[in-house]
C-alpha cells in the first residue's frame, strides 16, 4: 500500500530529530487535545451512542468513554514523556578492544511501528506519544467501535505535525474497519518493523498466527490476588475489591481470587457479601461454593479474563498451592500476594512467573503512567524483547557504533 510507503519514508525524517524537535511535537499534541477538547468529546459521544446500540457491556462501553478527566489525563501522560530522558543514543556499553577499536553498543529507533488495538481510543494518543519520543514511525489501526473517536485524534495528531513542519505520514491513524486491511498490515514486510496488538484473545489470537513480522503480544490479563494465611483482614479487602471492581473491564483487573484455608472462614464470609453487594457475580471451587452467593466453577473459569464484575474463588492449602495455580492458569500479566509474612512474600515475588508481581498492593498498578513511563504502547506478556507495560525505551533496539584508525584483520 501507498500508505505504507509513506510512513517508512517518514521514519527517516522522525528518527533524525533532535529530542528538542521531538518533545516540540509533543507539546504541540498536548496543546492541540485541550484546544480541540469540545471535538474529542463530540466525536466520543457518537461511539458511546453507537456502542449502547449494540448492547455492549457496560464494561466494554467504559474502556471507550473519553470525559474531560481522562482527556487530562492523555494531555498529562504527554507532558510526562516529554520531561522523560530520551532513550534515542543512550550508550548502554562500550570496550576498547586489545587492537584499539572503540565499541559502542547504542539504542537507537526500531523504524515503523504498526500497532492493532481495540475499544480504548486513549491508546491512540498514548501509542503515537510514545513511538515520537523513541523517534519512530506509527501506524495505528484503532477499532470500529472507536471511528469517530480515532478519527478526532488522529486529526489532532496530523494537524500537530503539520503546524511544526514535519511529514504528516510520520504518525498515520487507519480508520476504515475493512480487516483486510489489518491483514495488509501483517505481510508488510520491509514497510512495517514491529507489530504490537493490544485487545482480546481472538484478536491477539489472529495476529500471532498470521503475522509476517516480529510481534510484542499485549495478551489476556488473568490476575490473580493471593490472600495468605498472613494477610491483615482489613487490607486483604481492600486490596481484593480494588483489584476487582474498580474497573473490571480492564486487563490489570483481578479475574481470580486465592484464598488460604486458614484464614477462609474468616476473610470469605465478609467479602462475599461486600463483593456481593458491589454486583459481582462469584464462582468457585467446591470449598468456596460452601459461601453465600458462590456458585460452581467449570475449569474453563480458571483461565478465563472476564473483563466484567465476576470473580472465580480458589481455597487453596499452601502458597505453594497457590503459586501452583497461578504459574498454571494465569497469563503472565499481574498477580499479587496479600501477606505480613517476610518470607512468604520473598517466595511469593521469586516463584510467580508474570511481568508484575506485587506484595500487598492492587494490581491495578500495572500501567505505564503508575509505573513511571507517562502512557504505555502495551503491557507485554511474553518474555522477548521485553515484559510488563512498555514504554519508550522498550521502542528502540540497538546497534553497535565502532571507530577505528585504520585496523584491518
Amino acid at each position: 500500500m501507498e500508505l505504507f510507503a509513506n510512513v517508512k519514508s517518514s521514519s527517516k525524517q522522525i528518527a533524525r530529530l533532535t529530542s528538542s524537535r521531538k518533545n516540540d511535537l509533543l507539546k504541540s499534541i498536548a496543546t492541540n487535545l485541550d484546544r480541540f477538547r469540545k471535538d474529542i468529546l463530540l466525536a466520543n459521544e457518537k461511539d458511546v451512542e453507537n456502542a449502547r446500540k449494540l448492547n455492549l457491556k457496560s464494561s466494554l462501553i467504559d474502556r471507550l468513554i473519553l470525559n474531560d478527566k481522562r482527556i487530562d489525563a492523555m494531555i498529562n501522560g504527554v507532558n510526562d514523556i516529554i520531561n522523560q530522558d530520551d532513550p534515542v543514543g543512550i550508550v548502554e556499553s562500550g570496550s576498547i578492544r586489545p587492537n584499539g577499536l572503540k565499541i559502542n553498543k547504542v539504542r537507537v529507533p526500531i523504524g515503523v511501528i504498526g500497532i492493532i488495538y481495540e475499544s480504548r481510543p486513549n491508546v491512540t494518543i498514548d501509542a503515537a506519544a510514545l513511538c515520537i519520543k523513541s523517534g519512530n514511525a506509527a501506524i495505528l489501526r484503532g477499532g470500529k467501535e472507536a471511528s469517530f473517536s480515532n478519527i478526532a485524534l488522529g486529526d489532532i495528531i496530523k494537524k500537530s505535525l503539520v503546524d511544526i513542519g514535519l511529514d504528516e505520514n510520520i504518525v498515520s491513524v487507519i480508520i476504515d474497519p475493512d480487516r483486510s486491511i489489518m491483514d495488509k498490515m501483517l505481510r508488510a514486510r520491509g514497510f512495517i518493523d514491529l507489530i504490537i496488538p493490544r485487545g482480546g484473545e481472538n484478536l491477539i489470537s489472529y495476529v500471532v498466527e498470521h503475522s509476517l513480522i516480529p510481534i510484542v503480544k499485549h495478551d489476556k490479563g488473568v490476575c490473580h490476588v493471593y490472600i495468605d494465611q498472613f494477610a491483615d483482614k482489613e487490607m486483604a479487602i481492600s486490596i481484593a475489591l480494588n483489584s476487582k471492581v474498580s474497573r473490571p473491564g480492564v486487563c490489570n483487573a483481578m479475574e481470580t481470587l486465592l484464598v488460604h484455608h486458614a484464614v477462609a472462614e474468616e476473610f470469605l464470609t465478609d467479602m462475599v457479601e461486600i463483593y456481593h453487594s458491589n454486583n459481582v457475580e462469584m464462582v468457585g471451587c467446591e470449598r468456596a461454593q460452601l459461601y453465600k452467593y458462590v456458585k460452581p466453577a467449570d475449569e474453563s473459569d480458571w483461565s478465563t479474563e472476564y473483563l466484567d464484575l465476576k470473580v472465580s474463588i480458589k481455597i487453596v492449602d499452601s502458597i505453594s498451592e497457590a503459586i501452583d495455580h497461578i504459574n498454571k492458569y494465569g497469563s503472565g500479566h499481574s498477580d499479587a500476594i496479600v501477606t505480613e509474612n517476610y518470607s512468604n512474600a520473598l517466595i511469593f515475588l521469586d516463584s510467580v512467573d508474570s511481568a508484575a508481581v506485587y506484595v500487598n498492593a492492587s494490581t491495578r498498578f500495572t500501567d505505564g503512567g503508575e509505573f513511571g513511563l507517562g502512557a504505555e504502547i502495551g503491557i507485554s506478556t511474553q518474555k522477548l524483547h521485553c515484559r510488563g507495560p512498555m514504554g519508550a525505551r522498550d521502542l528502540t533496539t540497538t546497534k553497535y557504533q565502532i571507530f577505528g584508525t585504520g585496523q584491518i584483520r
